[in-house]
């Protein structure tokens, strides 16, 4: 099977092609090595063995070209993180939904049926909570003077008692509470659409918190385990916001190659798209990744300093269940075996290091 990775020199796009060549698949890559996830200016040592095209997503002659010679398709590429401030959202938008928007129309043109995307739980916003009292119930955005006041959990709407976490399942409520959020949503809503019109398949595959080597690095929209680990290399302790018990799912990236092989060899599940938790089923804290990793790079300890991010979430942990039903995916890589490899995995070299910089 021939398979165009859209984003395949980043950080999970390459081990999504390293896993299909491995399988005996044939990945051809296609990437614009993006400045603000890249730290050079030519394609990663990783990705030298296989194929790759250096273009636009949205480039209609790029994709007409490429999907002219590849059986199907697995879109990885994207802005992803919290961004710098709401000045993102036109960048967003273009990579995100706009490149989406084209990379579907030329699969329309060419024939092509099965869309692989990743997608991402940021579409939940809030997680999944239930009250003594009232059941399931959906947590109301929390408000500034509360997270200032240091009361981080949500309460309920109802009665205003504190809300317990529960694993959050692929058909709960989608609300997105960031730019990078509402465009992700935004890419599974064109391929549902194109699905439909099409009679084509989609596998929306929603990670949970990817980390593992060559995660980018130094860079706004770096995931937080290299952000802790930035912290720790420059000898200080990670700075953990709110009070460190955000609740979350850590998943190898080791892990979410394995899913995407899954779904990419997969002909099973119904409807035109198909929404899947990748994640490990592991519920962590933000506090627990902090205190791991600083101790398995014997650095400072980390430092709570409460507050939270515009759009930040208090709780999302994801119920596994229909990973494993439906593509038979099960993560094999645990937090603490991850994470302390992951103190000295190679990253992807800073963003705006000199060429060869590790």
């Amino acid at each position: 099977m021939r398979v165009l990775v859209t984003g395949g020199a980043g950080f999970i796009g390459s081990h999504v092609a390293d896993l299909l060549a491995e399988k005996g698949h044939e990945p051809v890559l296609l990437d614009d090595l993006l400045p603000a996830a890249h730290g050079e200016p030519e394609a990663p040592e990783w990705v030298r063995r296989h194929e790759m095209v250096r273009g636009d997503v949205g480039d209609p002659a790029v994709l007409d070209g490429l999907l002219a010679r590849v059986d199907t398709v697995c879109h990885q590429a994207a802005m992803v993180g919290h961004g710098v401030d709401p000045t993102d959202a036109p960048e967003y938008v273009r990579h995100n939904d706009l490149a989406t928007a084209a990379l579907l129309a030329a699969m329309y043109r060419s024939g092509h049926r099965q869309l692989v995307l990743a997608s991402s739980m940021v579409v939940y916003g809030e997680g999944r909570y239930s009250c003594p009292e009232h059941g399931v119930v959906p947590a109301p955005p929390r408000r500034p003077a509360d997270v200032e006041a240091g009361r981080f959990d949500p309460a309920c709407p109802r009665c205003g008692r504190q809300l317990a976490g529960e694993l959050i399942p692929e058909d709960a409520p989608l609300e997105p509470r960031s730019t990078y959020a509402a465009t992700k949503l935004a890419q599974e809503n064109l391929a549902l659409a194109w699905a439909r019109a099409t009679g084509g398949r989609v596998w929306a595959l929603r990670y949970h918190n990817v980390y593992g080597p060559r995660m980018p690095q130094n860079t706004p929209y770096a995931g937080v385990a290299s952000i802790f680990r930035s912290s720790l290399e420059r000898g200080e302790g990670p700075r953990v916001m709110e009070d460190g018990a955000q609740r979350r799912d850590f998943v190898h990236v080791t892990d979410v190659a394995a899913a995407n092989l899954a779904a990419l060899e997969s002909d099973a599940g119904e409807g035109n798209c198909v929404p899947v938790n990748v994640c490990s089923g592991e519920v962590r804290t933000i506090g627990d990744l902090a205190g791991t990793l600083a101790t398995a790079m014997g650095g400072p300890a980390p430092e709570v300093v409460g507050g939270a991010r515009p759009g930040d979430v208090r709780h999302i942990t994801a119920d596994p269940a229909r990973a494993a039903e439906v593509l038979g995916f099960r993560a094999s890589v645990g937090f603490d075996e991850g994470v302390r490899a992951f103190a000295t995995d190679p990253l992807r070299a800073p963003v705006g290091a000199p060429m060869g910089r590790p």
